[in-house]
């Protein structure tokens, strides 16, 4: 254990001025004799001593961050709201205190619930008490209308970065002028595939169509669970959460169905299209998805597609780099394309756009540094080490043609043209404040419809009643 041990820290220091990648960091291990497992284990280990020194995997170190121009902040304390705990969770935590390294300024990371839902009410709820115990949080992408009273204008921010973001972003992320939000890491639906089963069933391309998709799920899980009774065809997040709204809209839209709320206000979600896909969906529970899948969220569908056990799975870019661990079981047996599109009149691709963005609380009592945090985050550096270590999608276009990112992302290239053509957007904009009233209705009858609990036809008459009632409020 001794000599295994030494053998990573070696490896680490180099991550620690960006020579190696973690990728990477296995691959020598591997050629010195020290197993993937075991690697797995000494790096979680030394994930606090990686974090202490200011940087992990790819981060810069300090001394290559001077370009940023971060003013000296010691004495300053701030808190920030990031993710779940979870796989991310070290990389988040080498992030902040390579910020603390460079400014002086002491940074407590705060988990997020996983669940978006959840987040956006312990936010309503901190926000509405004006408390100043969080100074930046992240928020996602459907939230700058909802959140915007209480956001420090972040404008001057991103502008100090002095790169050019998504404009279709920074227009979301911009409210009566203000921005809410600086774009941290953006986000669209894809569709996983094992190719080593496709191959192995002669499938010969991914799925186009949600008809390819249920053949060849069907192909696969009749030849696997002979040997593997809990092989699943299809995993997603079916969930009565911001995650099925996400799904469900990719449905709707991509069998010619509408985006629940049109840009002049229409409810147009009562539609044979629309109730089409959510029928459709409902055929997948207990056939080629497990009966459970009504329950998942985004690590749920992760889990049972890394273990092997599933031929396809809808999720974010995120699950990318995870799967292609070393100690994967899927490591190198899989691909992503876009999510398949239906068939009814109108029918297209429909990848939901996502992501979050950086926002500072203006109930902060240190304002400048929780704004320079956030400005620090979404810088091209950071966005940089974020998208090679834990596949996340910048929001710098210019990094989509980085070498260093598209070696370990090789997908990101074809995603570039979505952002900037435009991925489905959820309908946050339009509905402004009353979105979360809008989406809890949506996801609550679709998840209802997945369950058995309602008839398709009737229940999505009964949520555009719903819909229009709050829209009516606007």
């Amino acid at each position: 254990m001794h000599d295994s041990s030494s053998t990573i820290a070696r490896l680490m220091a180099e991550t620690l001025t960006g020579n190696l990648s973690r990728r990477q960091v296995f691959r020598r291990a591997a050629a010195l004799g020290v197993s993937a497992p075991l690697v797995s284990m000494l790096m979680r280990a030394g994930a606090a001593a990686a974090q202490e020194s200011g940087a992990a995997n790819t981060i810069p170190a300090p001394d290559q961050l001077a370009d940023l121009g971060l003013p000296d902040l010691s004495g300053k304390e701030i808190s920030i709201i990031l993710g779940a705990d979870g796989p991310v969770a070290p990389w988040e935590e080498a992030a902040v205190q390579t910020f603390s390294d460079v400014t002086g300024c002491k940074v407590t990371r705060i988990a997020g619930p996983e669940s978006a839902t959840e987040r956006l009410a312990q936010y309503q709820q901190l926000l509405a008490a004006q408390s100043s115990d969080v100074d930046v949080m992240t928020i996602d992408v459907i939230w700058p209308g909802i959140l915007a009273s209480h956001a420090v204008d972040l404008t001057d921010a991103m502008k100090a970065n002095k790169s050019t973001y998504f404009e279709r972003i920074v227009q979301n992320n911009t409210v009566n002028g203000i921005l809410v939000g600086i774009p941290w890491y953006t986000d669209a639906g894809i569709l996983y595939y094992r190719t080593d089963l496709l191959e192995k069933y002669g499938i010969e391309n991914p799925p186009a169509t949600w008809d390819d998709l249920e053949t060849a799920a069907q192909t696969i899980i009749d030849g696997e669970r002979a040997e593997n009774p809990d092989f699943q065809g299809f995993v997603w997040q079916g969930g009565a959460y911001e995650g099925l709204t996400c799904n469900a809209l990719e449905w709707q839209v991509s069998n010619g169905g509408g985006v629940i709320v049109e840009e002049d206000l229409t409810v147009s979600v009562n539609n044979p299209q629309a109730i089409a896909s959510f029928e459709r969906a409902r055929g997948w529970v207990g056939g080629i998805s497990p009966e459970g899948v009504t329950t998942y969220k985004e690590e749920d569908a992760r889990g049972v597609w890394q273990a092997g056990n599933a031929a396809f799975m809808r999720n974010w870019p995120y699950a990318y780099s995870l799967g292609q661990d070393p100690d994967s079981v899927i490591a190198n047996k899989f691909d992503v394309t876009l999510v398949p599109k239906g068939d009814g009149d109108g029918a297209q691709h429909a990848d939901c756009l996502g992501g979050w963005q950086m926002m500072v609380s203006k109930y902060s009592k240190a304002p400048e540094a929780a704004t320079e945090l956030a400005r620090f985050m979404c810088s091209a550096p950071i966005q940089k080490a974020f998208a090679i270590d834990q596949s996340r999608l910048p929001t710098i276009p210019d990094l989509y043609d980085d070498a260093d990112i598209l070696e370990a992302n090789p997908f990101f290239g074809r995603l570039k043209d979505v952002f900037l053509g435009g991925a489905v957007a959820r309908p946050s904009t339009v509905t402004a404040d009353l979105y979360n009233e809008v989406s809890t209705a949506y996801f609550t009858a679709v998840n209802e419809i997945l369950t058995g609990q309602a008839e398709a036809a009737p229940r999505v008459e009964q949520l555009a009643k719903e819909i229009e009632g709050i829209v009516a409020e606007l």
